[in-house]
Parts: C-alpha cells; sequence; structure tokens
C-alpha cells in the first residue's frame, strides 16, 4: 500500500476546528441568555462533526499507524454526542 503524505492544510484546519470547540464551550458558559447558551453549543456540536472529518482525512493518510489517531476520533464522538443531548435539552425547553 502506497503512502498518501498528509496535507498540512488538513492538520491546520483540525486545529482550526478542534480549537473552536473549546472557544465556543467556554462562550456558552460565559452566555447571558438560554439562547446564546443553545447557540454556542450548537456551535460546538458543528465543529465536532468538522474535526471529526479532519481527524478520519488525516487517518486515512497514515499508512503505518492509523490506531494512532483512533482514541482522538473516539474522544471527539464523545463529545458530540454530549453536545447533542445538551441541545436536545435546550430544544425540550423553548
Amino acid at each position: 500500500m502506497a503512502k498518501i503524505p498528509i496535507v498540512f492544510e488538513d492538520v491546520k484546519q483540525l486545529m482550526r476546528s478542534s480549537g473552536s470547540i473549546a472557544a465556543n464551550f467556554i462562550e456558552a458558559n460565559e452566555a447571558h441568555t438560554q439562547r446564546e447558551r443553545a447557540y454556542r453549543i450548537a456551535l460546538c456540536r458543528k465543529e465536532c462533526k468538522e474535526t471529526l472529518l479532519w481527524l478520519r482525512l488525516i487517518r486515512s493518510s497514515i499508512a503505518d499507524d492509523k490506531n494512532a489517531i483512533d482514541p482522538l476520533i473516539d474522544e471527539c464522538t464523545q463529545l458530540f454526542k454530549i453536545f447533542c443531548a445538551i441541545s436536545a435539552k435546550y430544544k425540550s425547553i423553548q
């Protein structure tokens, strides 16, 4: 199997989207209204999906050790599920 070089642009995008999850979560915790908090959590969920995309793309380009990325994919998937549950709670309240 031929090695596909990691596209560093993918790594940059991964760093941006994963950092955005944290930044939006902090903003959600600092929100003044329930609506703003729900919006920020929805952004966290969206950024988790994007982060999963970049992780999977990077994983597919690693020929030697695909298992190195698996814990990160699992962690991001868990965060996505948490943000989905929080979003569902806010929708049931509104």
